[in-house]
């Protein structure tokens, strides 16, 4: 039984990361499109657009590396949407059947920095974007923009779904106007449009952060189509996560390197900004900047959000915990209060380095996405026992060996082929000139093994069991129990 009537809760949501029974189920499909649009369609994507152009790279190899990037590594994260709607489960959670109820710390912890890092990173540029507008100082506008998107990942999944819809509307206007400006009035540097200047190494360095920035996405994803009833299938699902998030990254993106492009040695993403805007008219900048605060606002409050489902999860594999309200209020703003912490706290060279910070995600999920979706797909073929994912007692284990061995295994067979900047550049990145194609090595490796290391999980057994324990399920997730 499905139903897509509207949930009989109002005002704050009140569940985490439990299961949301069949008669809460509710939305439209097509809320995924703007959401995960409007998720990528703001100025902290826009900086992933740089790379190749930072590192010698001309501008339509860049374009082209982007479009490349983005095609991969969206298609892993749709997949990821998919799940939500048949789960009735946040994301991270749902790396219990594959890593056990303990093991599956080892991913939530990079989860939580992940969530910790772009915040850092989202707020400071909302800072910077409003001083330059309308002054006050970045920290103060860091201070205001983080307490904004507190209140906004309180209230919820409704309410965020809302506001990215209509910050998807605007943005269409906004932006648009801001794009023709920048393809019209500015010019480039000779040779941008070379095809015969191709280097492997800008090439596959923007080719790997754009594809690791996507598929970065796939932690995040779940949390916002699990209240969807279970009927829209698994194929509308991922177009509709697919093409939002694409279109969206692709977009902000290719403006990152025209602008890269454009303003050479004297880039900077909010100062760039500003001076392509008032090409368009005087003042214009000023607009697009203050608009762009209000999509970071919504990305923060996302990152606010998920790392909340993220901290609960961990939380509970220690310690049960049941999923109140007041767990939300609490880890909700305990997040903010790190990212606000560290956003405070940062030197330009958090900034600086923000590139080798999405190596450093792209390298810390890839084996965990192609584990997760090998498991779901191929594997277990989506289904599991969903009352047991929250029990530690129960027919996941405490520590799944196989997760976590083809997990470590990805991770380790990648690092020869990592180039992370100044950080660390392996042997074979090394002998490649410094191109990074550890994502080639990572993503078959590891699900390739996961497979190999479960192939003598009942899966009809646990398909028996979930469908014995489904009327529970349901009663336990209307008495707002675990699950």
């Amino acid at each position: 039984m499905t139903t897509t009537s509207e949930p009989r809760v109002s005002g704050l949501e009140i569940r985490s990361i439990d299961y949301v029974p069949l008669d809460e189920r509710h939305g439209k499909l097509w809320h995924l499109g703007p959401l995960w649009f409007m998720s990528n369609a703001q100025i902290a994507t826009l900086a992933v657009g740089l790379i190749s152009i930072t590192e010698g790279g001309n501008l339509i190899w860049s374009l082209i590396a982007i479009v490349a990037g983005t095609v991969l590594g969206t298609f892993f994260m749709a997949f990821h949407s998919a799940q939500g709607p048949q789960l009735g489960l946040p994301q991270m959670i749902q790396s219990r059947p594959q890593f056990g109820y303990i093991g599956a710390l080892l991913v939530w912890l990079f989860a939580y920095i992940q969530y910790a890092g772009f915040n850092v990173f989202n707020t400071i540029l909302a800072g910077e974007a409003m001083h330059t507008t309308v002054h006050g100082g970045v920290k103060l506008w860091v201070v205001v923009v983080t307490v904004v998107a507190l209140v906004i990942a309180l209230v919820g999944y409704d309410v965020i779904h809302k506001a990215e819809q209509f910050l998807t509307y605007t943005f269409l206007v906004v932006f648009g106007i801001f794009t023709v400006g920048v393809l019209v009035t500015l010019h480039y540097p000779a040779g941008s449009f070379d095809l015969g200047a191709f280097k492997w190494t800008p090439f596959l360095a923007q080719f790997g952060v754009v594809a690791g920035y996507q598929i970065s996405w796939a932690i995040y994803v779940s949390d916002y189509s699990r209240y969807l009833p279970p009927d829209v299938t698994v194929r509308k699902t991922f177009y509709w996560t697919y093409f939002g998030s694409a279109l969206g990254g692709i977009w902000l993106m290719v403006l990152g390197a025209l602008l890269a492009a454009w303003a050479g040695k004297d880039f900077d993403t909010i100062k760039s900004i500003n001076a392509a805007g008032d090409k368009v008219f005087t003042g214009f900048g000023a607009i697009v900047l203050l608009f762009a605060v209000l999509g970071l606002v919504s990305v923060t409050a996302l990152n606010m959000y998920g790392g909340s489902l993220t901290l609960i999860s961990a939380v509970d594999s220690i310690r049960r915990v049941r999923p109140t309200l007041s767990v939300r209020l609490v880890t909700i703003g305990l997040t903010a209060a790190l990212s606000l912490v560290g956003a405070l706290a940062a030197t330009s060279n958090f900034l600086e380095n923000f590139n080798n910070f999405l190596l450093l995600v792209l390298y810390l999920f890839i084996p965990w996405t192609a584990v997760n979706l090998m498991d779901y797909y191929v594997v277990r073929r989506g289904h599991y026992a969903i009352a047991e994912i929250f029990n530690p007692h129960g027919i996941y284990g405490r520590w799944g060996w196989q997760g976590i061995i083809a997990y470590l295994v990805g991770f380790g067979v990648m690092v020869p082929f990592f180039a992370v900047g100044t950080l660390y550049t392996g042997p074979v990145a090394d002998a490649l000139g410094g191109a990074d194609i550890s994502l080639f090595i990572g993503l078959p490796v590891a699900g390739a093994l996961y497979w190999w290391l479960t192939r003598s999980i009942d899966v009809a057994a646990e398909a028996r069991l979930a469908e014995a324990e489904a009327e529970e399920l349901e009663q336990a997730a209307h008495e707002h129990r675990e699950p």
